[in-house]
């Protein structure tokens, strides 16, 4: 073997490698022994960790219960005016007279689902005292810890998917394609971002320094904040809910959300599922809680001192109640509240072409879409050929139930219902109105009573051309299965109308020539814009989220996103504290022994540190030398 000296023992793998003319290969000793012992344990000990690694960030599998009411073969009771209070006019749906409840309904076949008791400002006080103790331990969870939990869910969500698409469609009245593309895949799309790229966006960074701090080391820690809160919207239950809560507890915090009234049973269903894979993950279930409240009920939640950021999907109106709320303890507040997405089409644009598109972005979710397409501005040229095109594929558009009982729950059908009909008679006076100051109704425009579905809540596919700017269609977010069609004459009329409105929240632009699309997209006031596409830039999550103007500030999805959720905390340090750290000099210490003195000083540094020119700086260095021998 050649020296006995320990450090050959330790370097042995090496050594062998080194062949001369005395090594074993040339004695015909063959390979040695201690050699591939070495590579043995080292190869075992690296097949161990990667066992380990596997084991650490496997997905948990878990159970949830199959509610009956998402089986398309389940039939309820047929409520008469389905409403939030239906339990009031029937006793039969009254559980406790001396309770508040919420009447949960499916709106597509008006069949009664659950009677659910509302939490009042008490109990609502509780649930975020029950985060907040769970948080205190979550937040010392690793990055590990947490994307393991939300592969798990991952895995659920995706294994799960035709089930969780039935029970948004039980809730909401869409149907299995408008959940599967609004609730499944934005969701999976949200927890992948978050898995791959969650760590490094909330890893602490480090920061440029100056030649006054050449010695420090700056960082920038991103702590969690402690319990938040997300009010969000009806729409989508399953990933208007979702999302806020992966992105809380993966920043660290624990999460208080605050579902629609009207998708109480679904969000209770799909939060359950949230806390049930927490609970198999070893962790606290009370990290993430659901209220279920009338909105007078909502202030426990906004004016809590606990809560230290919100998060709010909603109307303009709620939305401005909810910020002046969180004014009493300076809570941070994101703001995304609705929009009327004008899409640009630029002449000699090909319009069977991007046809299905449109069709698409304006009747996706029935039209009840914060980034759906809800202006279609095209050139005067293609107005009437556009009108046409719409007007014939809307009017054969097929309205209906997919859970209807039908012993296959994959209906042909087209577009849902609405959430309910309360908006009918606004939209009916809206649509009338335009067609009054001379819009031209090319199909739908009033409410359907399907005859299979008495009840439910159907508002016809419409298509309504020639709109002006003055008009309130043209203003007012209808958030309805109706295409809007306004005429220009110049690409600067056509920017102008798109940034005529109050809301501005996304766009698209569509034309032949993708540096035109752009050159228009740059001009448009909004927060996201899609080029020849529709609302893609929310299927990346990587990109923020948010609007500008009246659809509200801030950004949700992104690493702007992630990090607002957290405590950007500043960090300096000495660079070499061993050697050089702060010290303050004889000429500025207290008490201040001359103020001439102090002055030259302080001025002569920054005059050497800042100043345009050389020779300026080399007169402050020597202004401030002549200052310390004062």
């Amino acid at each position: 073997m050649g020296s006995n000296s320990i450090l050959q023992v330790l370097m042995h793998p090496l050594t062998q490698l080194q062949l001369s003319e005395d090594s074993d290969f040339e004695r015909g000793g063959g390979i040695d022994v201690l050699y591939l012992i070495t590579l043995f344990f080292a190869f075992g000990i690296w097949l161990v960790f990667q066992r380990y690694q596997t084991i650490r960030n496997r997905a948990v599998p878990f159970n949830t219960d199959i509610p009956p009411e998402a089986d398309p073969e389940w039939t309820g009771i047929k409520l008469t005016k389905p409403n939030l209070q239906s339990h009031l006019s029937d006793s039969d749906l009254l559980r406790d007279p001396n309770k508040d409840y919420i009447t949960c309904f499916d709106p597509a076949t008006a069949m009664f689902i659950d009677t659910v008791e509302v939490d009042k400002g008490d109990g609502i006080t509780r649930k975020i005292a029950s985060a907040q103790r769970a948080q205190k331990s979550w937040m010392h969870s690793t990055f590990a810890d947490r994307r393991r939990v939300l592969r798990s869910l991952l895995k659920w969500l995706v294994d799960n998917q035709e089930l969780c698409a039935r029970v948004a469609c039980r809730d909401t009245g869409k149907t299995m394609i408008d959940a599967a593309l609004g609730e499944i895949m934005t969701t999976c799309s949200k927890l992948e971002w978050l898995i791959t790229n969650g760590e490094n966006t909330l890893r602490h960074e480090k920061r440029r320094s100056n030649l006054l701090l050449s010695y420090k080391r700056s960082e920038v820690h991103y702590e969690p904040l402690g319990v938040v809160a997300a009010i969000v919207s009806w729409n989508y239950p399953l990933h208007n809910a979702w999302s806020p809560i992966i992105a809380s507890i993966f920043a660290g915090n624990g999460i208080v959300v605050k579902c629609s009234e009207k998708v109480v049973w679904s969000s209770m269903w799909f939060i359950g599922a949230v806390q049930e894979c927490l609970g198999v993950c070893g962790f606290d279930r009370d990290l993430v809680q659901l209220v279920c409240c009338w909105p007078s009920e909502a202030e426990a939640l906004t004016k809590s001192s606990l809560i230290k950021h919100i998060t709010f999907i909603g109307s303009r109106e709620v939305g401005q109640k909810v910020a002046i709320a969180a004014t009493d303890n300076l809570t941070p507040v994101t703001m995304e509240l609705g929009g009327k997405d004008p899409a640009v089409i630029l002449p000699g644009t090909d319009l069977k072409k991007w046809a299905s598109l449109w069709m698409r972005g304006i009747f996706q979710n029935n039209g009840q879409n914060c980034i759906g397409i809800e202006r279609l501005i095209v050139h005067v040229s293609q107005h009437d050929q556009l009108f046409e095109l719409l007007k014939e594929r809307a009017a054969s558009l097929r309205p209906g139930s997919v859970l209807a009982k039908s012993g296959n729950y994959i209906a042909p059908v087209d577009t849902g219902s609405m959430i309910d009909k309360d908006r009918f008679s606004e939209l009916k006076r809206v649509i009338s109105r335009a067609v009054q100051d001379g819009a031209d109704l090319g199909t739908g425009g009033d409410l359907w009573d399907n005859p299979l579905h008495e009840g439910g809540a159907y508002f016809l596919p419409t298509v309504i051309g020639d709109v002006r700017s003055e008009m309130d269609i043209a203003q007012t977010e209808l958030f309805a299965p109706v295409a809007v069609l306004m005429k220009y004459g110049e690409v600067e009329e056509a920017i102008e109308i798109a940034n005529g409105v109050g809301f501005a929240l996304g766009a698209s632009v569509f034309g032949p020539r993708q540096n035109e699309c752009v050159a228009v997209a740059k001009q448009l006031e909004c927060g996201m814009v899609s080029i020849n596409d529709f609302g893609i830039f929310y299927l990346s999550q990587d990109l923020p989220f948010g609007g500008v103007k009246a659809s509200g500030y801030g950004r949700f999805g992104g690493p702007e996103g992630l990090r607002s959720l957290t405590n950007p905390k500043a960090i300096v340090v000495d660079r070499w504290p061993s050697f050089i750290q702060t010290g303050i000099p004889t000429v500025l210490d207290y008490p201040v022994g001359s103020l001439a003195a102090s002055w030259d000083f302080v001025s002569g540094l920054i005059e050497f540190v800042y100043a345009d020119i050389w020779p300026e700086r080399l007169r402050g260095l020597a202004r401030l030398f002549r200052a310390t021998r004062r």
